[in-house]
């Protein structure tokens, strides 16, 4: 009998479709590692990606997928039924008091690795004045505020091979929505894909403190203020600048590094239950096998990970790591809280609803599975660089092209992003290379995907087999090769604003 439900763990009171399915049909039960659980009968109609229950359930059980409680039913529950919103609920983003999971030091076990060693990657990258290697070689046109953006562009239309990257803030902002700004956009040019940048403000003092922090990275840099010039002046001054600073890029040799050198990072985007399944842990066996190498790894989404936060703060190096990501995490539980709202909808988003995910427990409990078993050894604020190897903590929102931009300004050069339903999220200056799992979105949005990884689903490869596939993918990026986003020109660069300005 083929299998129809796929289910995280034997204790669990759900399993999830891995298609369609219909009242009084029977259908197999498996592991992700294809460990048979016996036959179903369907007593309901199931989509793709949604919730199976496994046995009868009453109203007020604390059902449990991943072998933890992911929300309450609210109602009766018949084996075979289909289980979403409109009979189970969050025992987390509710105005009711929901006590959180037990915080107990403790470190995960490290398994054996398999599978393709990163040491075996062949990278081939720009070596940078400060050591550090990029995968690109972009020179950037920054603007420092939005009434700079008509400039920037100027200067990108006149010079071939620049890139202006326009957007709407800098202006009246203060204390550390102005700061982030500042960090966001001197740490975008100082990220290694980064081979030289012309940064053009209204103002000189701001621009130049942009100037000043790319410049410690030895790469060309130079800025221009508008007051005193006007656009035209400015653009012909700037693009004489860029046009030098192209020349000088486009002169400059990929070379052999290691992956001890590499930094990169992940979020995930439109998850649906197939993330959590298949994608997501694929990119956490990886991470496990990069951690292992040397690597710098980055991950965040601090708001998503609500329902599972003992399961990161457990897995951190030290407790004072611990107790640095629980801060980040209760600060943003405080702000919630102090809206007074239900984030049902937001968090999980209609997106995340319509592929199956009921709570932010559920959501949380996939996303965290991109983490892997690695340590965490570091916790960051927004757009600050790691000061080390290891996996990295990042407290960043749960925007996906607000928490990519992030991550690039922090200095990673490569993005993993597993998706369910398919987010086409990209960024101009580092690579974002999208796994899916999800059958439908692969077929329908082919041109969006670059790790198929389907054949986790269907049991025809195992988990390490799909992190060599998304490896293979990895080297080939860093090597050169466009992902999906960069040859459909998704180049969304959007900063994260803290408050209103002035």
């Amino acid at each position: 009998m083929a299998h129809g439900i796929l289910i995280h763990e034997l204790i669990d009171d759900v399993g999830v479709a891995v298609r369609d399915l219909h009242a009084g049909e029977e259908v197999g039960v498996v592991t992700l590692e294809g460990q048979e659980h016996g036959k179903l009968a369907l007593t309901q109609d199931v989509p793709l990606g949604h919730k199976v229950a496994m046995r009868d359930m009453p109203a007020g059980h604390k059902l449990l997928k991943y072998g933890r409680t992911i929300g309450q039913t609210t109602q009766a529950i018949p084996c075979g039924g289909h289980v979403h919103t409109h009979n189970l609920k969050t025992m987390r983003w509710s105005l009711e008091e929901a006590p959180a999971p037990e915080i107990v030091q403790k470190h995960t076990e490290r398994l054996a690795l398999g599978g393709k060693k990163p040491q075996e990657m062949t990278l081939l990258g720009y070596r940078r004045p400060d050591g550090r290697f990029g995968i690109r070689n972009h020179v950037i046109i920054l603007p420092i505020d939005d009434i700079s953006n008509a400039a920037a562009n100027g200067v990108a239309a006149l010079i071939k091979g620049t890139m202006a990257l326009p957007h709407p803030y800098g202006r009246l902002q203060f204390g550390e929505d102005l700061e982030l700004t500042f960090r966001t956009l001197a740490g975008t040019g100082r990220n290694p894909n980064v081979a030289a940048a012309v940064v053009i403000g209204i103002e000189p003092k701001w621009t130049q403190r942009v100037v000043d922090a790319i410049a410690e990275t030895g790469k060309p840099v130079a800025g221009f203020s508008i007051e005193r010039y006007g656009d035209l002046k400015t653009i012909e001054m700037a693009a004489r600048k860029a046009m030098e600073f192209v020349q000088y890029a486009t002169e400059l040799q990929r070379e052999p590094f290691t992956v001890d050198q590499l930094c990169m990072s992940t979020k995930c985007g439109e998850s649906d239950t197939t993330s959590g399944l298949a994608s997501n842990p694929t990119v956490g066996r990886v991470f496990e096998r990069l951690a292992d190498a040397g690597a710098t790894l980055i991950f965040g989404e601090t708001t998503e990970v609500t329902g599972g936060e003992d399961i990161i703060a457990n897995q951190c190096a030290t407790q004072e790591v611990a107790d640095g990501f629980m801060q980040f995490f209760n600060d943003y539980q405080a702000l919630v809280e102090s809206k007074g709202v239900d984030l049902l909808g937001s968090q999980p988003t209609e997106g995340n609803i319509r592929g199956g995910l009921t709570t932010i427990e559920e959501k949380a409990m996939g996303n965290i599975q991109k983490m892997g078993r690695c340590t965490v050894v570091g916790v960051l604020d927004k757009a600050v660089e790691p000061q080390g190897p290891g996996l990295h903590f990042m407290d960043s929102s749960s925007a996906a092209a607000e928490m990519v931009t992030l991550c690039a300004a922090a200095g990673s050069v490569v993005h993993y992003f597993p998706t369910g339903q398919g987010n086409i999220i990209g960024n101009p200056i580092i690579p974002v290379i999208k796994l899916c799992a999800n059958p439908l979105t692969v077929a329908t949005m082919s041109e969006h995907i670059d790790v198929d990884l389907t054949g986790l689903l269907r049991i025809e490869i195992n988990l390490d087999q799909g992190a060599d596939k998304a490896m293979d993918v990895l080297e080939h990026t860093i090597n050169g090769r466009f992902t999906a986003a960069e040859a459909l020109r998704h180049d969304e660069f959007v900063l994260t604003k803290l408050y209103e300005s002035a």
